[in-house]
């Protein structure tokens, strides 16, 4: 209930209970808060239990975790029925990046297909220069003018 507060912010918030209730009364206004936080705590299993019933035995296996949709999508993935497991261990990703790195440098790779390989190399059959160069200026080119800079 209480995981991301730490010790120094649960320390503040008993100091502060002592000096706003008191060290008379703080015990009382304890069981108070307890008690309160049992019955939303019975009152929620209430509701989800009258849910459960309502739905009937077709979603007996129902959990009200399944809602949040990363728990939804989790739970779907990793369902067998669907074959998502095998398709997802079919994909060899380290060799798929490494025939587009080998295509990218102009390689031949392990089975790159011919039109891919003609694609890249712009269907000369030689090595594309891909680094970017500048170019030269020439002599009489002014630099680019730019109103709003100056």
């Amino acid at each position: 209930m209480f995981n991301d507060i730490g010790p120094l912010e649960l320390v503040t918030i008993i100091v502060l209970a002592v000096l706003v209730f008191g060290p008379d009364k703080l015990p009382k206004v304890i069981q108070d808060v307890m008690r309160t936080v049992r019955k939303i705590r019975e009152f929620s299993e209430s509701a989800k239990q009258d849910i459960r019933d309502e739905l009937g035995p077709e979603f007996k296996d129902f959990e009200f975790e399944d809602l949040n949709p990363k728990t939804f999508i989790r739970k779907q993935l990793d369902n067998d029925e669907l074959g998502l497991k095998e398709i997802r261990n079919g994909f060899d990703l380290k060799k798929e990046m490494a025939e587009v790195t080998d295509a990218v440098h102009g390689r031949e790779g392990e089975a790159p297909s011919a039109s891919s390989s003609s694609s890249v190399s712009g269907g000369s059959g030689g090595r594309v220069d891909m680094t970017k160069k500048p170019e030269e200026p020439r002599k009489d080119d002014r630099p680019p003018f730019d109103a709003d800079a100056t």
